[in-house]
């Protein structure tokens, strides 16, 4: 799936985050982000995004502080050249997971050989439905995600979620198993 556009929204009625994926086929996939997921869920994909930058062939950041200095200067360089002011636009015709948005209450994470991070989102809420998505990010839509996400919790008023992604400097260089996150 290459995706084209993200938007994450706050939905004050319930309390939620509304993450909007379109893709280059005019696909477009909706999440609905509770406050209690998305404060666990960032800073896991925060870290995920400082280790696909480490991995990059030719870096030799292999300390925690090193990784995540170069992290913070490849995500201001993306921020830079995004396009954060083209309004999402509603020109989907596909919805392959349904016009409803999943409501994530599970999220697991891998790094991928080829330097991407994949986010497999479920939604267990009603066990006879159970649905999942899988969204192969490379680091510079991670960047952008992560960034919308705190934009829409500012918005929010949910509180800071801070850069979790800072790592010891006993930190190992190979990621650790996947997060499994349930709400």
């Amino acid at each position: 799936m290459n995706i084209h556009q993200l938007s994450v929204n706050h939905d004050e009625r319930q309390d939620r985050l509304l993450l909007r994926l379109n893709t280059q086929d005019q696909q477009e996939f909706r999440f609905w982000l509770t406050r209690r997921m998305t404060l666990r869920l960032m800073p896991a994909i925060e870290q995920s995004a400082v280790r696909l930058e480490a991995a990059q062939p030719g870096v030799a950041a292999t300390d925690g502080p090193s990784q995540n200095l170069l992290s913070e200067l490849k995500r201001d360089a993306f921020l830079k050249k995004a396009d954060f002011a083209t309004p999402f636009e509603n020109r989907a015709t596909q919805w392959p997971l349904g016009a409803e948005p999943l409501l994530i209450t599970d999220a697991h994470l891998t790094i991928k050989p080829n330097g991407a991070l994949e986010i497999a989102f479920e939604d267990k809420s009603d066990p006879a439905q159970a649905r999942a998505c899988q969204l192969h990010l490379q680091v510079s839509l991670v960047h952008g995600m992560v960034h919308l996400i705190q934009q829409a919790t500012e918005k929010a008023e949910w509180g800071n979620l801070g850069s979790s992604a800072k790592a010891p400097d006993t930190d190992p260089v190979t990621p650790p198993e996947p997060p499994r996150y349930t709400h």
